[in-house]
Order: C-alpha cells, then sequence, then structure tokens
C-alpha cells in the first residue's frame, strides 16, 4: 500500500501545484518546478521514508542487477530488516518514474519545436560547449591540489568521478567506478555529496540564477517566430488541457512519445550497459526532432504543457532522493571538492561567457547539461521560461555523455603520477 500511495502522489501531486499556481498569483511567481522541487525534499527529509542501511547500500553498490525476489530471500534469511525491502522498492519506483518520466517528457516538449530556428543558436552553443569543458575539468584538477592533503583516500580517482559525473552523468559515475576502481566507501559518500549538492545547485538556478546572471550577461535572444506555440495572452497555459479539442489530439501525441520511446528502448538492448542512457536519450532525441518535422504532430496543441507535467513528476521525484540522514559521518573535505567543483565551474563558465558574450540562459543550461545531465535540462528550461535552449541543452548533455568517461579516466591517471 505504501507503494501505491507514494505512486499515486508522485502522480498526482503536480496537478494541486498547478491549481495553485493557477489561483494564486504568488505561488504562480514561485514556479510550478520550484514548488515540486521544495515539495520532494520535504518528502525525502521528514522521516516518513525508510532508506538503505549501511548493508543494503554496500550490497547494491556490488551487485547492480539486484532484483526485488532477491531482496525478499535476503529479509528471510535475516540479512536485512523489513525496512530495507520497502527502501528498496521505493528506490525501483523512483527509478522507473524518472526514466519513464523523462523519456516521455522529451518528445512532448520537442513536437511543437521549429527546426529552422536552430541554426542561429549554433555558433554560441558550441563555444559554450568548449568553455564548459574547459571550466569543469579546471575547477577540479585546480580542487586536487587544494584538497589532497585533506585525508580523503586516493583524491585523484575522486577527481576522474567528478569529471565524469559533471561532464556526463551519473553513468559516468558509475563507470568509472568500475574503470579506476573505487571503493565502495568513497563512491557512496561522493555519490551522496553530489546529489544534495546537485539539489542546492539547481534551487540556485531557478531561483535567483537568472536575475543574477543578467547582471553580467546577455539576456538571450528570443526567436522572434513563435517557434514552440508560446502563449503571449497571459493565460495559464496549463488551463484547458484536459477539454475534450485539446485532450483527443494529445493522446495521439502521446502515442508517437510511446513509440519513439519504445525504439529508444529497443536499441539499448544492443549495446553494452554503460552506453544504454546515452543511446536512449540520443535516439529519443533524434526521433522525436524528425516528428517534429510532421505537421500534424507539430501543430498539436498543449504538447509542450504535457511534457512540463511529466517534468513536475520527475522533480518531485529526484528531489525526494535528497535525504540529508546520508550525512552522518561524511568527510568535510570531500565535501567541500564537490561542492567547489559544481559553484566553481558555474562560476569560471559565467566569467568565460562575459568574455566571449554569451547569454545567461545558454551558459546556464550547459551547466546544467554537464553538472545534471540532459533529464534536467527541461526542468530548468522551464523554470527559465525558455523553451528555446532545451534542444541545444540536450545536445550539450548528448556530447557529455559520450566524452565524460574518457576524459575522467584519462585526468584520473594523470593526477595518479602528480
Amino acid at each position: 500500500m505504501v507503494i501505491i500511495g507514494l505512486a499515486l502522489f508522485y502522480l498526482f501531486a503536480p496537478l494541486l501545484i498547478l491549481h495553485l499556481c493557477h489561483r494564486y498569483p504568488f505561488v504562480n511567481k514561485l514556479g510550478a518546478v520550484i514548488i515540486a522541487y521544495l515539495v520532494g525534499l520535504l518528502i525525502g527529509n521528514i522521516g516518513l521514508l525508510p532508506g538503505f542501511s549501511t548493508f543494503l547500500n554496500d550490497f547494491l553498490l556490488t551487485n547492480p542487477g539486484t532484483t526485488v525476489n532477491q531482496i525478499e530471500a535476503m529479509h528471510t534469511s535475516g540479512q536485512i530488516e523489513s525496512s530495507d525491502v520497502l527502501a528498496y522498492k521505493i528506490y525501483n519506483l523512483r527509478d522507473m518514474l524518472m526514466s519513464v518520466t523523462i523519456l516521455l517528457a522529451i518528445p512532448l516538449l520537442l513536437f511543437s519545436a521549429n527546426v529552422a530556428q536552430w541554426k542561429n543558436l549554433a555558433g554560441k552553443t558550441v563555444a559554450s560547449v568548449v568553455i564548459g569543458f574547459f571550466a569543469v575539468v579546471l575547477v577540479v584538477v585546480a580542487g586536487f591540489f587544494i584538497f589532497r592533503d585533506e585525508g580523503t583516500k586516493d583524491l585523484w580517482k575522486v577527481a576522474g568521478l567528478l569529471i565524469g559525473v559533471y561532464t556526463g552523468g551519473t553513468p559516468n559515475l558509475a563507470s568509472l567506478k568500475m574503470m579506476l576502481d573505487v571503493d565502495a566507501n568513497t563512491y557512496i559518500l561522493t555519490h551522496t555529496y553530489d546529489l544534495v549538492v546537485g539539489v542546492v545547485y539547481l534551487a540556485f538556478l531557478m531561483t535567483i540564477g537568472q536575475k543574477l546572471f543578467h547582471k553580467f550577461l546577455p539576456k538571450f535572444p528570443i526567436p522572434t517566430t513563435n517557434d514552440f506555440g508560446e502563449n503571449h495572452s497571459g493565460d495559464d497555459p496549463f488551463w484547458g488541457i484536459l477539454k475534450k479539442d485539446k485532450f483527443i489530439p494529445l493522446l495521439r501525441a502521446y502515442g508517437v512519445a510511446v513509440a519513439i520511446f519504445a525504439v529508444g528502448g529497443a536499441l539499448s538492448m544492443l549495446v553494452p550497459q554503460s552506453k544504454v542512457m546515452v543511446v536512449v536519450i540520443l535516439t529519443v532525441t533524434t526521433l522525436s526532432i524528425l516528428a517534429s518535422l510532421i505537421p500534424s504532430i507539430n501543430r498539436i496543441d498543449k504538447t509542450f504543457e504535457s511534457g512540463m507535467y511529466l517534468i513536475l513528476i520527475f522533480s518531485l521525484v529526484v528531489a525526494s532522493m535528497a535525504d540529508i540522514r546520508n550525512f552522518a559521518g561524511l568527510t568535510p573535505g570531500l565535501l567541500a571538492y564537490i561542492t567547489l567543483a559544481v559553484f566553481g565551474s558555474l562560476f569560471l563558465q559565467v566569467i568565460l561567457a562575459k568574455v566571449f558574450k554569451i547569454d545567461a540562459d545558454t551558459t546556464m543550461i550547459t551547466s546544467v547539461a554537464f553538472i545534471c545531465s540532459p533529464p534536467f535540462v527541461p526542468v530548468i528550461a522551464g523554470a527559465l521560461k525558455n523553451r528555446h535552449i532545451i534542444v541545444s541543452g540536450i545536445t550539450i548533455g548528448i556530447i557529455g555523455y559520450a566524452v565524460g568517461n574518457y576524459l575522467g579516466y584519462l585526468v584520473a591517471e594523470i593526477l595518479s603520477k602528480l
């Protein structure tokens, strides 16, 4: 019953959030995505839901293919408590919701795109990618020398992990753990700090980041052509989405999104596990862009808003995973290193963006694509109220996925010799 109740909460809580945004202007000003994150953080930290025990955490780290039946067998044999079984089922629910919502959201968000406008973004996007890679590598390497005497074991391996995760994402983090033979405790600490520092980073960008960076960087040049069917009337864009004339065509859009999802999933079975996320997101993004070229799909109203509803679910789930109870006894030096890697690279990107005259939104979406990976691009795009940066952001993230493992391993090996 707990799993069913939690699933229903994740699926339908965004309806309440959107209702509050529609009814109360001050809530709408804060933004639905930000509220979803705040609610998720509250759910994850009030002690209502159980977390993994240390034993189960270590076991899952070395046995990633563990099934629910195996977990229940461990409980029967007395190796773990019943709370661990529930925690694992919650973990599975969250993992499924994160995967399904984002892979359905991306097509819906892109169906209304006007591909002709993207060529206008290419130059600044390429420059921002180069700056992003440079900023992450420079700050992580500098942090290695700053914190190398703080007591963290094998800090050169941590440096490799950070470059991998902050240019690609969690799949790179897991791959580099195996490539660099990182011990379980170091990996768990790094992953835990990364999760919570990442939530603070996202909260900063979604609240004051854009206003702050506009003081130093130019604003994003919104195309004069309305390439995403934006609502300029001042009405709530979600309002009326369930009316028959809107909802029936949306079902067709969902059908196409599911078909694209299925193709991406099928292709992922043909590649190694470490490449699954790259293949799936690249396939889904490419097919969604191609689908947007079909007029009957491109003109369906409210597809973007439908995608954003899924992003709200995704935001709730991700934020609820940031459990501060996991921080007891962790290494302050490692926390400082990860904080420096995240916010230091962002700060350096802003400085270089100022030099190369790159706008604030492109700078922020590049940072997010690297630091948090492609699934978070639509989240930030929604918070910034700028739909035009989604494709460039996802493209940047895909590049990071592809390069992250190689770059992280190379830098770690070089630092190990110093």
